[in-house]
C-alpha cells in the first residue's frame, strides 16, 4: 500500500489535531481532502473549520454528506467507532479505512523522514527540529502534534506544513502503540516515563521503534531508562555531563530566556525550564545527522517562538504573569512548575487530570512528582477529573491527589468547578507571582484560559 495510490481522502474526525495535520499535508502534496467533524454545525463558528476551508478542504457535517462513490480513502482516529454513521456507509461503499497512525506510516515511507518519539517533548522538539533544518535551507515538511508559533503567524492552524526538500519530521506517538508503525531514517528517542503504560511495556515499544530505524538512533543518555536503548554514543545527547556526542552544560534561565551551552557552542532561547534546553540539545543532534553544524543550529534556535499551549504566555495582569501549559503527566507537570520558578518568587499551578483510568494509574507518581518540584512558598491546585464521556468507573477525585499532597506538607487546595478559581485564588496572590494552567485532551482548556486573563 502507498500513499499515492489515493487521490480523494476524507477524514472523519478531521478537527482533532493529528488529523488535521495529516489532512493539511496530504493537501499540500496535491491529494483531494475533505472531511467532517461532530464539533461542526451550520450555526456555529468553528476557527479550526474555517482553516481547513481556507487551505482548500471542504468541510462536512458528520452526517455522511461529504463521502460519494469518488471517496477512495477514508481516514479515521482512534475516537471513531465503528457505529458512527459515516463508517458504515464507508464500510457500504467498499471505501478502504485506515487509522490516522496507519496514514502517518504511509505517509512517512513516502519521505526521508525523522521520528520524534519519547513520553514527554515530542511537539516541543519536532518544532525545534523543523526551525533548524528550515533555517539551514533544507526546506523540511512538517507533522506536528501542536501548531508552531511561526505557521499559526501565518493564519494557518500551524501542526503541518510541507517544504520542498526531502526530509519530514513527525511526531511517533507511544500512547497507541502506533510508534512501531514507522521506519524513520532517523530515530529521536528523548525519555521513557511512566505514562500511558507501564515501563515494561513502554521499553518493548520504544525498543521496537530502535529497531525499526533504518539509520541512524539518538537517545537521550541522561534518562535512565532510555539510554538503555543507546545505539552508538556518539549521536546520542546529555545535559548532565555524561559523555555523548552531543552534551548541554552551562544552564541558566533568566525570566523567559534560557542560555546554555551545546558542545561550548554558546545557545540563547526565548523559552523556560532545563527540560526546554534537553529538547533543544535533542534537535542539534539530529540536525547534524542531517548536515547542519551547531553553531547553525544554535543560531536558528535564537529565533525559535515555541509552539501552542506549551508554557504559553497568555498576559500579566497586576503582577500575575499566566502561562498555559499542556502537561499532564507527572514529570511533565513537574518540569512545568520548575521552569516557572525562575520567573516570579511564588506560582500557583492549577492543573486538570484528565480521565479517570489514567488518573487512577498514575496517582502515586503524579503526588511524589507535583510534591517534589513545589518550594515552600509554591501551590498546587487541581479542579475535578475531565470526563470526555464513554464508560468509566469514576471512583477517584483530584481531591484524593490534593489531600496526599498536604499530607507530604504542601500547599494544595481543590476546587471542583474551575469556574471558581480565580475567585477562590484572590486571597493568595501576590506580586509578582506565576499562574501556571496545566492540562489537556478537553478542548476547552483554550478558552479557560483566555477566560481566566479576563477575570485577573
Amino acid at each position: 500500500m502507498n500513499i499515492n495510490n489515493f487521490n480523494n481522502i476524507f477524514f472523519i474526525g478531521v478537527a482533532g489535531t493529528g488529523m488535521s495535520a495529516i489532512a493539511q499535508y496530504l493537501q499540500g502534496i496535491g491529494k483531494n481532502v475533505s472531511g467532517s467533524d461532530r464539533y461542526f454545525s451550520p450555526d456555529t463558528f468553528n476557527e479550526t473549520k474555517v482553516k481547513l476551508e481556507a487551505e482548500g478542504i471542504q468541510c462536512f457535517l458528520q452526517d455522511g454528506s461529504g463521502i460519494n462513490a469518488e471517496t477512495d480513502l477514508i481516514v479515521v482516529s482512534t475516537a471513531i467507532e465503528d457505529t458512527v454513521f459515516e463508517v458504515q456507509k464507508a464500510k457500504q461503499l467498499n471505501i478502504p479505512i485506515l487509522r490516522r497512525s496507519q496514514v502517518l506510516a504511509l505517509i512517512a515511507e513516502s519521505k526521508k523522514t525523522i521520528a520524534v518519539g519519547g513520553t514527554s517533548g515530542k511537539s516541543t522538539t519536532s518544532a525545534m527540529i523543523f526551525d533548524i533544518l528550515q533555517h539551514a535551507g533544507l526546506e523540511p515538511s512538517i507533522i506536528s502534534g501542536a501548531g508552531l508559533t511561526s505557521i499559526i503567524r501565518e493564519g494557518r492552524i500551524g501542526n503541518a506544513k510541507v517544504g520542498k526538500g526531502e526530509w519530514l519530521v513527525i511526531e511517533a506517538d507511544e500512547s497507541d502503540g502506533s510508534i512501531v508503525q514507522y521506519h524513520p531514517e532517523i530515530g529521536l528517542l528523548l525519555n521513557i516515563d511512566k505514562d500511558h503504560q507501564e515501563i515494561d511495556e513502554l521499553m518493548e515499544i520504544f525498543g521496537t521503534f530502535r529497531d525499526n530505524t533504518k539509520s541512524k538512533f539518538i537517545t537521550n543518555l541522561s534518562n535512565k531508562l532510555a539510554t538503555q536503548l543507546s545505539l552508538n554514543k556518539s549521536n546520542d545527547f546529555s545535559v548532565d555531563g555524561l559523555k555523548a556526542g552531543y552534551m548541554a552544560t552551562d544552564f541558566k534561565q533568566d525570566g523567559f530566556v534560557i542560555k546554555f551551552k551545546v558542545n561550548g557552542e554558546a545557545v540563547k532561547m526565548s523559552t523556560v525550564g532545563k527540560h526546554n534546553m534537553e529538547n533543544a540539545t535533542a534537535a542539534i543532534a539530529v540536525g547534524a545527522l542531517c548536515g547542519v553544524d551547531v553553531p547553525t543550529a544554535a543560531i536558528a534556535l535564537e529565533n525559535y517562538e515555541g509552539i501552542y499551549r506549551r508554557h504559553q504566555i497568555i498576559g500579566e495582569k497586576s503582577g500575575i504573569v499566566l502561562i498555559d501549559d499542556y502537561a499532564h503527566n507527572p514529570a511533565k507537570c513537574a518540569a512545568s512548575i520548575l521552569a516557572c520558578q525562575p520567573i516570579a518568587p511564588k506560582v500557583i499551578a492549577w492543573f486538570q487530570p484528565h480521565g479517570y483510568g489514567p488518573t487512577r494509574f498514575l496517582k502515586n507518581d503524579f503526588i511524589a512528582e507535583i510534591a517534589a518540584a513545589l518550594r515552600p512558598q509554591d501551590e498546587i491546585w487541581m479542579s475535578e477529573i475531565f470526563y470526555a464521556g464513554g464508560t468509566a468507573v469514576k471512583d477517584i477525585s483530584a481531591n484524593d491527589l490534593i489531600e496526599e499532597i498536604k499530607a507530604l506538607g504542601k500547599n494544595a487546595y481543590f476546587v471542583e468547578n474551575r469556574n471558581d478559581l480565580v475567585a477562590a485564588l484572590q486571597p493568595y496572590f501576590e506580586n509578582p507571582c506565576v499562574l501556571l494552567l496545566m492540562g489537556a485532551r478537553d478542548p476547552g482548556l483554550e478558552h479557560f484560559a483566555m477566560e481566566v486573563m479576563g477575570k485577573l
